[in-house]
């Protein structure tokens, strides 16, 4: 798995696709655009929740993304 995106490396990967960040929220289902402002300027860490899973989108965090219907994880038979 490649490293994780520093906060400048990801907002030049959305400089460099043309994509601002009103854009990225809304192909991604993000509703707060804030969120992502702060997660680019250093503000919030993305530790749970919508930051989580945001901070993984933009490659800035390692992580995994699950479905909140699948958790905690069915055990398999």
């Amino acid at each position: 798995m490649p490293a994780p995106l520093t906060r400048e490396q990801a907002r030049k990967a959305l400089a460099s696709r043309g994509i601002s960040v009103a854009e990225f929220c809304r192909a991604h289902g993000i509703e707060n655009p804030n969120l992502v402002y702060d997660l680019l300027a250093g503000r919030k860490k993305g530790l749970r929740g919508e930051a989580h899973r945001a901070a993984v989108l933009l490659g800035i965090k390692e992580g995994v993304i699950d479905d909140p219907d699948d958790f905690p994880p069915k055990p398999s038979n």
